[in-house]
């Protein structure tokens, strides 16, 4: 990724086909559908990228299960068919899970469940939703996924997948299969690639207006959040892609039109335990948490990760810190199914998101209200689109750019169902670079930065052999290195300690107890600060404001 003064230069400097506000992973895969198809983008972010929803997700790429009981089925075959491409394009960030749903003692077994899997089996297949023609086309490689069919596995098999359930006496359970991924770093990687195809990418660039010529939208006014100083950028398209925020973008235009779908946030919560407090192996499970509703229990990173809630919420959605309530919430359901006692005392990371449902009035729940996307051109020819969910994010990017080239009259189909996101790392490529030895890096630092960076991990690897010192983990105990935090402010635009502890990588949310001080991010802001020309009161400066941020993130629930 272009450093962020060059990308601050470039964007200024011509007239461009397009300019995306939002850098989630919606406009990330706006920037990329249009960038592939020819068009010349810019894309701007008012923070930092994926710092809204796209990092806040369950961290599923999935069709969605419990959509089927609202019979919601085209979303979910729309979703299982993005789930199946994301193995495909993207297999060393996007992978296959197993999932759970065990049966206790002398419960007994849920029919409607049984049904509900065999429906997700069927649309799950490649034959869904296909022509002919594709189907006949289609080449089925060594890097091909297709799910196995759910099945009832015994209660032995049960508790051999999930070691917390060995004293439960599961009976029986459900398996079928989802994929899970790390959802910043899949914005990162789309973002790379949009960048690959000419894509000029800028965080903390705040749109403050649109700009017009004849009524219609012809670029945006800019605030750099950095300097204080304004700038334009010329475009003959703007796409709105800023999800929650979707109707802060010209509100009255958006407002007057009152048939247009109203944003209807929910706030979904999300806690991380030790593996040893909750040891799940390779697999999920799937809950109850009373009153017709589950939670889920996913490994990710090492960790336990237990979600979600699914709350109506009317507070300030630029700063989501995780409810009391919540948290205690989702650790009481699984203290009953499991029967341990886990408390705020043993949560290693929270967090909290809000998601752009889709309201068209109806005083339904919001767990009830569409998580369809939805598109809409308003009177200056500004597109927006939101709702949708991480799963269907190219779809989304597909919807909005082709509606931008019917109304050009171009002929540019879209082409990212055949573009990789990233690439796996190759064999030896993840060895100890020349100056290293194994037992100079952490342990699982190889299983880490494969899935994190693919093969982009030589770049972290190169980095540690060139200064030993960094190939030392940023918190001990977890193989997250040093060299890391210099990839992100020198490579991705990373400006701030939070930045780095949050979303290139995820230890705020899995290490959080370990993160309390000004001290233990010091090292995270002397490096930062290395690459961006900090003086040494702007490191303390830094470092004591990621105390501050990760109060009001609210990731570390014990910490008061």
């Amino acid at each position: 990724m272009l450093a962020r003064g060059q990308a601050l230069e470039a964007v200024t400097g011509e007239r461009f086909d397009v300019v995306v506000i939002g850098g989630g992973i919606t406009g990330a895969g706006a920037a990329l559908d249009a960038a592939s198809r020819g068009y010349s983008v810019a894309l701007v972010e008012r923070h930092d990228y994926a710092i809204g929803t796209s990092s806040r997700s369950s961290k599923m790429v999935h069709g969605g299960l419990r959509y089927l009981r609202n019979f919601d089925l085209g979303l979910v075959r729309e979703a299982l068919l993005e789930r199946q491409l994301m193995v495909q394009l993207a297999p060393h960030l996007v992978y296959p899970t197993p999932f759970l749903v065990p049966t206790l003692g002398t419960e007994r077994r849920s029919r409607s469940i049984g049904i509900g899997l065999n429906m997700y089996d069927v649309m799950a297949t490649t034959r869904v939703g296909m022509s002919r023609r594709e189907r006949n086309e289609r080449v089925e490689g060594a890097d091909y996924w297709a799910p196995d069919r759910h099945r009832t596995i015994s209660g032995e098999e049960t508790a051999e997948l999930i070691p917390a359930l060995a004293g439960r006496d599961p009976r029986e359970a459900y398996l079928f299969y989802d994929c899970q991924t790390d959802d910043a770093r899949l914005v990162l990687t789309i973002l790379g690639e949009a960048e690959r195809f000419g894509a000029v990418c800028l965080n903390r660039a705040q749109v403050s207006a649109l700009i017009g010529e004849h009524g219609a939208a012809s670029g945006v006014a800019c605030v750099d959040v950095e300097s204080g100083e304004g700038f334009r950028i010329a475009a003959d398209n703007v796409i709105n892609a800023t999800g929650v925020w979707a109707d802060r973008i010209r509100p009255e235009e958006i407002h007057d039109e009152a048939e247009l779908p109203r944003i209807a946030p929910s706030r979904g919560t999300h806690v991380t335990v030790s593996a040893t407090d909750l040891p799940l192996g390779s697999a999920a499970c799937i809950v109850p948490a009373g009153e017709d509703r589950t939670i889920f229990a996913l490994p990710w990173y090492g960790r336990a990760l237990i979600g979600t809630t699914d709350n109506d919420y009317e507070g300030d959605i630029d700063h989501v810190a995780p409810a009391g309530d919540d948290v205690a919430y989702l650790l009481a359901a699984i203290n009953d199914f499991f029967g341990v006692e886990l408390g705020a005392s043993d949560v290693t990371g929270a967090y909290a998101g809000v998601r752009p449902l889709i309201s068209t009035g109806d005083p339904r729940k919001s767990v009830d209200i569409s998580r369809k996307a939805e598109l809409y051109e308003t009177s200056s020819g500004m597109l927006t689109i939101t709702g949708g969910k991480l799963t269907t994010w190219r779809r989304m990017a597909k919807q909005v750019v082709d509606r931008m080239v019917e109304r050009e009259g171009r002929v540019a189909p879209c082409r990212t169902d055949d573009i990789p996101l990233g690439m796996a790392a190759g064999e030896g490529e993840l060895d100890p670079p020349d100056g290293l030895a194994e037992a100079d890096l952490p342990p699982g630092y190889r299983e880490l930065l494969g899935f994190r960076y693919g093969h982009g991990a030589r770049r972290v690897l190169r980095i540690a052999g060139e200064r030993p010192e960094l190939a030392a983990p940023i918190v001990a105990g977890q193989p997250d290195l040093l060299a890391e935090v210099v990839v992100g402010a020198r490579l991705e635009q990373a400006r701030s300690v939070a930045d780095v502890l949050l979303r290139r990588t995820r230890l705020g949310l899995v290490a959080a107890p370990a993160l309390r001080t000004a001290d233990s991010a010091r090292p995270v802001a002397e490096l930062i600060g290395g690459e961006l020309g900090w003086d040494a009161g702007r490191v303390a400066a830094e470092a004591e404001r990621w105390v501050e941020d990760a109060r009001a993130e609210g990731i570390d629930p014990a910490a008061g």
